[in-house]
Formats: C-alpha cells, sequence, structure tokens
C-alpha cells in the first residue's frame, strides 16, 4: 500500500500550501517545491516556495532559507510532478501522483447518505475551504493526464463550489476525463442538473449508485428514506439534459439476490445509461462495523453476477466488474471484469503467486487482506486460451 500522506516538521508555515514537486525552479509551474533527502543536495533555492527534506535540519539553515520547510519526512512516496498540501502541523498530503491513472480530488467530509458500507464515513464539519484546494490543485495537474475523479464524501453538497471545480477542469485539463462520484439525490433539483449540464465538459461522467429494484432495499442501504425516488428523479434530469452517467451497484447480502431484477430494472428505466457497474465491497469505514451483515463470499454470488451482466450486455449495455478476482466468478463475465482498484491501496494474495492470470485480475483491497477475502482464491496454472 502507498502512502498517501506523510509528517515531518514544519519551519515557517502559517497557512495551508499546496504546491508541485519539481527538481528546477525555471519550470513554468507556480508554488514549486523543491524536494530532497538531505539539505546537501539543494543547490539553490532560488525560485523555490517551499522545501520538503527528508533528513532533520539545523536551526541555522532553516533561518536561511527563507521559505516554508517540513523536514524529518519520509519522502519515499513522493516523486517529480506530484502535488502535495502542507499544513502547519506539518503534515504533507498527496493531493496528486503524476505517475498514477487513479488520481482523484476530494471534495469533501459531508454527505446526505449513510450508506451501510460506506468506505469514508461522513462528518458534518465546514470544508467549504477545499473548493480552494481543488481548484489551486487543477492548476498544478498535468495537462497530459488522462483521467481525474471527484470524489467525497457527497460532491455536490458544494453546489456552486462543485460547478467552480468541474468549470475549472474543463479550461485547465482539456484532454483530461472526469468522473464524479455522487448519490445523484440533489440533481432532483432539474436547475441543478441544468447547469451542471451548461458546463459542457468535454468527457465527464457522473457514477451514481442504485443499489436495488426496490425502493425499501435501496433506502436501507443508503440509511435515507426517500432516497431512491430522489436518486432516480436526479439521474432522468442528468439523462434529460445529456449528462453521461454510470451506474455503480456495490455487491454484498442486501444487493447481491436481486441482481437480475436491477438489471432488467436498469435496461427498461434508465437505458441511456453509458455505464453500469457490479463493485466488489471495500471494507473500510462503515464496512468494517457492519461487515458480518455485509459479508457474503463472491463465489456464493457469482450466479446472480452472471446473469446480470449477461443480461445487459446482450441487450449492448456498456456493463463491467470491478473489484473482483478472476477465480470467484464465472470465465463467462472474464471480458467484463476491469482492474479498478487503485495502485496505491492494490495487493495480492501470497497463493496468487505463480497465476498466469494476474496481469488481468483485479486483485484486493488493502483493507481486505486481514479481514475477509473469498473461500476460493486459487492461481491459475494455465492461460491456454485466455
Amino acid at each position: 500500500m502507498i502512502p498517501l500522506s506523510a509528517y515531518g516538521r514544519p519551519h515557517r508555515i502559517t497557512s495551508r500550501i499546496v504546491g508541485k514537486i519539481q527538481s528546477s525552479a525555471n519550470e513554468p509551474w507556480p508554488r514549486r517545491l523543491r524536494m530532497a533527502q538531505t539539505w546537501d543536495e539543494i543547490e539553490d533555492l532560488e525560485g523555490f516556495d517551499g522545501i520538503l527534506c527528508a533528513d532533520p535540519v539545523d536551526s541555522e539553515r532553516l533561518e536561511r532559507a527563507g521559505v516554508p520547510v517540513v523536514h524529518g519526512l519520509s519522502v519515499s512516496h513522493l516523486a517529480e510532478g506530484d502535488v502535495v498540501s502542507i499544513d502547519p502541523r506539518g503534515h504533507v498530503r498527496t493531493l496528486y501522483r503524476r505517475a498514477s491513472t487513479y488520481n482523484a480530488l476530494f471534495a469533501t467530509d459531508r454527505c446526505n447518505s449513510l450508506c451501510l458500507m460506506c468506505s469514508q464515513p461522513p462528518r458534518d464539519v465546514d470544508d467549504n475551504w477545499r473548493v480552494q484546494e481543488m481548484l489551486d490543485t487543477i492548476a498544478l495537474i498535468d495537462p497530459t493526464t488522462a483521467e481525474l475523479g471527484i470524489s467525497g464524501g457527497e460532491p455536490t453538497l458544494l453546489k456552486d463550489g462543485l460547478l467552480q471545480v468541474v468549470s475549472a477542469c474543463k479550461e485547465r485539463l482539456p484532454n483530461t476525463s472526469l468522473h464524479v462520484l455522487s448519490n445523484g439525490r440533489l440533481f432532483r433539483y432539474g436547475s441543478f442538473a441544468k447547469r451542471f449540464a451548461a458546463i459542457q465538459h468535454h468527457d465527464l461522467m457522473i457514477g451514481i449508485p442504485v443499489y436495488s429494484d426496490l425502493e425499501d432495499r435501496h433506502d436501507h442501504v443508503v440509511q435515507a428514506k426517500g432516497a431512491f425516488e430522489e436518486t432516480l428523479i436526479g439521474l432522468h434530469n442528468l439523462g434529460r439534459y445529456g449528462v453521461p452517467v454510470e451506474i455503480r451497484v456495490v455487491l454484498h447480502s442486501f444487493t447481491y439476490e436481486r441482481l437480475p431484477q436491477l438489471a432488467e430494472f436498469v435496461y427498461r428505466n434508465l437505458t441511456f445509461a453509458s455505464h453500469v457497474t457490479f463493485m466488489g465491497l471495500e471494507m473500510m469505514g462503515y464496512a468494517v462495523g457492519n461487515l458480518e451483515s455485509l459479508w457474503i463470499d463472491p463465489w456464493e454470488y457469482r450466479g446472480e453476477l452472471e446473469t446480470a451482466t449477461l443480461f445487459l450486455a446482450e441487450r449492448g449495455m456498456n456493463v463491467s466488474v470491478y473489484n473482483h478476482q478472476l477465480c470467484t466468478i464465472p470465465e463467462s463475465i472474464w471480458p467484463y471484469a476491469r482492474k479498478s482498484i487503485s495502485d496505491w491501496k492494490n495487493e495480492y494474495l501470497p497463493q496468487c503467486d505463480g497465476c498466469k492470470v494476474q496481469a488481468r485480475c483485479g486483485g484486493f483491497f488493502s483493507s481486505a487482506i486481514s479481514r475477509k477475502v473469498s473461500q476460493h482464491i486459487h492461481p491459475f496454472v494455465e492461460d491456454d486460451r485466455r
């Protein structure tokens, strides 16, 4: 698992700083940060707006630096072109990793749902400051970045702030696809959906969960009465205004039984959806406390997953299976399985060693390794026809 944050000793940091790691002050980027293992590696501080140094630095050198410094800091996970935030406590958070294809902007801790398996439990805090942090980050992201996500919490709670961020992505990153994760409930307001559509982002998708074809089952999973109706209205408003949507279904004990019926519901009522994904459970946040009631071995629902996946595929809908190991699902749906777990939290088990299809397999969330995994994990020793 790759760390996305580290603590060091701060010097001259009075407010949050967002900057880009650069080895040269001649690069055409604002807020340049120099990173080094030792202070002796830094020949010239001119042109840099801050320093990240792995080794401790003596007070005399810190005073001469004249710029914010975090020292005594682990920097092994950082690289040229990464974007980080630094706060007065010496907390350095990675906001963007240039070498990764799994970058996402974190919009807010707040949410208007309380999903039983939420991997990022919401907090009722005023974090509108994150809008400016996202805008500062977007200004520093390499414009050749292929894709970028926006997640939370519930990003739509930022309202105008989210529209501002999406507009900035359109203007600053004209070649980057944008994937926004939302529960879709606030798009029930047609005016908000219309304003979102009016941005006319060149390559955008909004991923919205629908957990059942039954209202009470969906509402139970998200722990919000009326959420099913609000979500469907939101989806139809987005479809009405031409915003591409993805239907996301997390698979666990409350959702797997009616997967075939849900697939038919989606086909008949949400045919405009650009993508449908069936997703394995991430064991973080609320999912940990609710694991005994949520957990079902993927092997046990492979039949329902196969039926639902092939039903949609055979009717021309774009469907994928995320976060699953190939040895736990029928080979008939292997063509729809994707390597979807972010690189910084993706691992494999020792029994996966030697598997001939591991390069194609989704692997495991790091959080699952010490908790629960399927009892049917095994290596494929031959890959003759696949």
